[in-house]
Protein backbone atom coordinates (compact mmCIF):
# COMPACT_ATOMS: atom_id res chain seq x y z
CA UNK A 1 0.00 0.00 0.00
CA UNK A 2 0.92 3.43 -1.19
CA UNK A 3 -0.17 7.22 -0.93
CA UNK A 4 -1.08 7.14 -4.50
CA UNK A 5 -2.99 4.02 -3.60
CA UNK A 6 -4.86 5.25 -0.16
CA UNK A 7 -5.62 8.62 -2.30
CA UNK A 8 -7.47 6.10 -4.75
CA UNK A 9 -9.49 4.67 -2.54
CA UNK A 10 -13.26 5.64 -2.01
CA UNK A 11 -12.88 6.15 1.77
CA UNK A 12 -10.11 6.02 3.58
CA UNK A 13 -10.47 5.24 7.78
CA UNK A 14 -8.08 8.05 9.66
CA UNK A 15 -7.14 6.47 13.17
CA UNK A 16 -7.24 9.82 15.56
CA UNK A 17 -6.05 9.21 19.23
CA UNK A 18 -7.92 10.57 22.24
CA UNK A 19 -5.49 11.59 24.88
CA UNK A 20 -5.54 8.46 27.26
CA UNK A 21 -4.65 6.97 23.79
CA UNK A 22 -7.32 5.54 22.77
CA UNK A 23 -7.73 4.74 19.28
CA UNK A 24 -10.85 6.54 17.65
CA UNK A 25 -11.47 5.19 13.70
CA UNK A 26 -13.60 7.31 11.32
CA UNK A 27 -14.25 6.46 7.19
CA UNK A 28 -13.79 9.97 5.39
CA UNK A 29 -13.04 11.06 2.04
CA UNK A 30 -9.31 11.60 1.17
CA UNK A 31 -7.13 12.77 -1.77
CA UNK A 32 -3.36 12.28 -2.33
CA UNK A 33 -1.75 15.13 -3.71
CA UNK A 34 1.82 16.38 -3.50
CA UNK A 35 3.57 13.79 -1.32
CA UNK A 36 0.43 14.21 1.52
CA UNK A 37 -3.03 12.77 1.73
CA UNK A 38 -5.52 15.23 2.10
CA UNK A 39 -8.86 15.02 4.30
CA UNK A 40 -12.39 17.62 4.27
CA UNK A 41 -14.55 17.19 6.99
CA UNK A 42 -16.53 19.31 9.46
CA UNK A 43 -14.69 21.99 11.75
CA UNK A 44 -16.65 20.67 14.61
CA UNK A 45 -16.15 17.03 14.88
CA UNK A 46 -14.04 15.43 17.62
CA UNK A 47 -11.45 14.04 15.18
CA UNK A 48 -10.66 18.29 14.76
CA UNK A 49 -9.73 18.48 18.72
CA UNK A 50 -7.53 15.08 18.59
CA UNK A 51 -5.17 16.19 16.36
CA UNK A 52 -4.91 19.42 17.62
CA UNK A 53 -3.79 17.75 20.87
CA UNK A 54 -1.95 14.55 19.14
CA UNK A 55 -0.87 14.29 15.23
CA UNK A 56 -0.46 10.80 15.36
CA UNK A 57 -2.72 8.99 12.71
CA UNK A 58 -3.05 6.00 11.24
CA UNK A 59 -4.71 5.58 7.75
CA UNK A 60 -6.06 2.24 6.03
CA UNK A 61 -8.50 1.87 2.77
CA UNK A 62 -11.91 1.34 4.03
CA UNK A 63 -15.40 0.92 2.81
CA UNK A 64 -18.39 3.85 3.79
CA UNK A 65 -18.74 1.86 7.28
CA UNK A 66 -15.22 2.03 8.11
CA UNK A 67 -14.63 -1.57 7.52
CA UNK A 68 -11.00 -2.13 6.55
CA UNK A 69 -10.46 -4.42 3.08
CA UNK A 70 -9.08 -7.57 3.87
CA UNK A 71 -5.64 -7.50 3.91
CA UNK A 72 -5.14 -4.12 4.22
CA UNK A 73 -2.34 -2.48 6.42
CA UNK A 74 -2.60 0.55 8.16
CA UNK A 75 -0.51 3.37 7.44
CA UNK A 76 1.26 5.75 10.52
CA UNK A 77 1.04 9.43 9.94
CA UNK A 78 1.38 12.92 11.18
CA UNK A 79 -1.85 15.00 10.34
CA UNK A 80 -1.62 18.57 10.77
CA UNK A 81 -5.19 21.08 10.52
CA UNK A 82 -4.16 23.56 7.30
CA UNK A 83 -5.41 27.46 6.84
CA UNK A 84 -8.10 28.72 4.84
CA UNK A 85 -5.81 28.60 1.66
CA UNK A 86 -4.77 25.08 2.07
CA UNK A 87 -8.54 24.35 2.45
CA UNK A 88 -9.59 25.91 -0.56
CA UNK A 89 -6.84 23.84 -2.43
CA UNK A 90 -8.51 20.97 -0.63
CA UNK A 91 -11.66 22.05 -1.70
CA UNK A 92 -11.08 22.00 -4.93
CA UNK A 93 -8.79 18.27 -5.11
CA UNK A 94 -12.00 17.00 -3.46
CA UNK A 95 -14.50 18.56 -5.71
CA UNK A 96 -12.38 16.99 -8.73
CA UNK A 97 -12.45 13.35 -6.80
CA UNK A 98 -16.06 13.17 -6.06
CA UNK A 99 -17.95 15.48 -7.91
CA UNK A 100 -21.41 15.81 -7.69
CA UNK A 101 -21.25 13.94 -3.86
CA UNK A 102 -18.99 16.23 -3.09
CA UNK A 103 -20.94 19.36 -4.03
CA UNK A 104 -24.38 17.67 -2.25
CA UNK A 105 -22.77 18.51 0.90
CA UNK A 106 -20.69 21.68 0.33
CA UNK A 107 -23.11 23.38 -0.97
CA UNK A 108 -26.43 23.52 1.36
CA UNK A 109 -23.18 23.16 4.21
CA UNK A 110 -22.33 26.79 2.95
CA UNK A 111 -26.04 28.34 2.72
CA UNK A 112 -26.61 27.22 5.81
CA UNK A 113 -23.88 29.13 7.40
CA UNK A 114 -24.15 32.35 4.99
CA UNK A 115 -20.90 31.84 3.38
CA UNK A 116 -18.78 30.74 6.23
CA UNK A 117 -18.00 27.05 4.96
CA UNK A 118 -17.85 24.96 8.20
CA UNK A 119 -15.30 22.35 7.17
CA UNK A 120 -11.23 22.01 8.03
CA UNK A 121 -8.80 20.15 5.96
CA UNK A 122 -6.28 17.71 7.58
CA UNK A 123 -2.98 17.24 5.79
CA UNK A 124 -1.22 13.74 6.41
CA UNK A 125 2.05 13.10 6.09
CA UNK A 126 3.28 9.54 5.81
Amino acid sequence: MNLEELGRSRYVSLTTFRKDGTAVATPVWAVADGGELYIWTKSDTWKVKRIRNNGRVTVVPCDVRGRAADGATALEGEARLLDDTGLNRVRKLMARKYTWQYWMVDVPATLARRGKRPHTAIAVKL
